[in-house]
């Protein structure tokens, strides 16, 4: 038996479902503070899929004391939805950049309910849907986060 290498332990993309609250709860703790363009949120309303392309600070990233801190890009994709409304979320100015906050589960009856994703300055996205099914996926490589630091919030 070989022992392992470091080389063995590095870390690979995320790809990962959420099918209740405790799953969402992860994808939310691992989303926040990601940013992204107005133009880059989808619905759709055939597909009943809603889906963000993110730019993701890497929480999971262990390895900040030996690189600076970065973010990814990921998707972050929700099936099963019904309905899909925002509030303070201004779509006609394409060079809107938003973050997001958090990701929660209001319940609804015969498993469905409302995700609402909320956003940085008292923005919203609300999803009705069927079920929670949701996934977040990283499909590019990490780069150096812009800022160069770690997202904080004022309590």
């Amino acid at each position: 038996m070989q022992d392992a290498r470091f080389e063995d332990g590095r870390e690979a993309p995320l790809n990962l479902g959420a099918l209740d609250v405790d799953d969402l709860r992860v994808i939310s703790s691992l989303a926040q503070d990601a940013v992204f363009p107005v133009t880059e949120m989808t619905w759709d309303r055939k597909a009943h899929r809603f889906g963000l392309l993110l730019n993701r600070f890497r929480w999971e990233d262990a390895g900040t004391a030996r690189h600076a801190p970065e973010r990814v890009q990921s998707v972050l994709a929700f099936d099963t939805v019904l309905r899909v409304a925002s509030q303070g979320v201004d779509r006609s100015d394409k060079d809107v950049i938003l973050s997001l906050l958090s990701v929660t589960f209001e319940a609804g009856e015969d498993g469905g309910g409302d995700i609402l994703l909320t956003l940085a300055g008292d923005g919203a996205i609300r999803l009705t849907v069927e079920a929670i099914e949701a996934t977040l996926k990283d499909v590019t490589r990490p780069y150096k986060a812009p800022s160069k630091s770690v997202p904080t919030h004022d309590d």
